[in-house]
């Protein structure tokens, strides 16, 4: 990593120890009367919070939103290189924080931080969000908007359902999902090819299907006993850790029915490449990331009653860029005030 001295912060959530650091356009503690809204961009599973800025950034400049726009990527950083995380090697500076990068308490769940059980990695976005809401620091932003790519998407979904702040500060907030590679369903039901119908090719190339006209979109899953972990957390409600332990499932699923989330898919991510996962309780709801996010959006909407929207982003693989930069996903990054 090469970061740039003058973008970066380090964040102290009040009450704990340790710190995060993260990269922003505008400093959180400086009055900014230019700032109308903020987008906290959540990197991906290989925790380059470096490049998830650069795209951010870009996607700023072609939405011509970079003068009012206060953009932050805060680093997640795994440097406890234990049994269960065999991936998480990052040089960690004195006092940061260190997450679990594997596991069902990993921060793109809501986990605890390693080095400060008492801290979750939604609680530093709740932190985050407090601070933006200030209005003697910020006192136009109008808007909050909270993204992630890959397993960065699974942060912001699981975020937006599990998130406690959102109805005490008074400024509108939203969430952009990109590509993750598994959701959360809140109950036993999985999705059925009828359910992965879309007017772009959903499944792994040469395998595309057609669906029984009398198959239901949404049936309990079929296969439970041979992967009993489907429903846990967090592909579903059972077992929880970390954050959402504290929020009740009628509080889960309320909450992610009234809060706006827009999926942004990938018309290309139907490859199992770049850390799909491949595990039952995950194929349980796809065979592939874009059939995932088709399924999930028709879940949330038909099944639970939500008004989630979903964005098709064409020609886009399983890539954060691509992702963020497209003429479709600017106007959801940076809405409209």
């Amino acid at each position: 990593m090469s970061p740039i001295s003058s973008c970066i912060e380090w964040l102290t959530v009040p009450g704990t120890t340790g710190r995060l650091m993260l990269y922003r356009t505008y400093a959180l503690d400086a009055k900014n009367e230019r700032v109308t809204r903020a987008l906290v961009m959540i990197h991906g599973a290989g925790r380059d919070v470096d490049s998830y800025y650069r795209s951010a950034i870009a996607a700023g400049f072609l939405a011509d939103a970079l003068d009012n726009t206060i953009i932050i990527t805060p680093r997640f950083a795994s440097g406890h290189a234990s049994g269960d995380d065999k991936e998480c090697h990052d040089k960690l500076a004195a006092d940061e924080l260190s997450w679990h990068c594997e596991g069902n308490a990993t921060w793109k769940n809501g986990g605890a931080a390693v080095t400060e059980p008492r801290l979750t990695s939604f609680d530093v976005a709740d932190e985050l969000v407090r601070l933006l809401a200030r209005r003697e620091v910020f006192p136009n932003l109008r808007s909050i908007v909270i993204a992630g790519h890959s397993a960065g998407g699974q942060f912001a979904v699981r975020y937006a359902m599990a998130n406690r702040v959102q109805d005490r500060v008074s400024v509108a907030m939203s969430y952009v999902v990109a590509n993750p590679s598994s959701y959360t369903y809140l109950d036993v039901l999985r999705p059925t090819h009828a359910a992965m119908i879309s007017r772009y090719p959903t499944l792994a190339p040469g395998y595309q299907r057609v669906p029984e006209p009398s198959q239901k979109p949404f049936v309990e899953f079929e296969n439970a006993k041979a992967c009993p972990g489907y429903d846990k957390w967090p592909y579903g409600l059972e077992e929880r850790v970390g954050y959402s332990a504290n929020v009740s499932n009628a509080d889960l699923k309320r909450q992610l029915v009234a809060r706006p989330v827009t999926y942004l898919l990938g018309e290309l991510d139907i490859l199992p490449l770049y850390g799909f996962d491949s595990t039952c309780s995950a194929m349980a709801q796809g065979p592939t990331r874009l059939a995932r996010g088709v399924a999930y959006t028709k879940y949330v909407t038909e099944v639970l009653g939500a008004q989630h929207r979903q964005v098709i982003v064409p020609a886009c693989p399983h890539s954060a860029r691509c992702m963020l930069t497209s003429d479709v996903s600017l106007p959801v990054l940076f809405p409209k005030q």
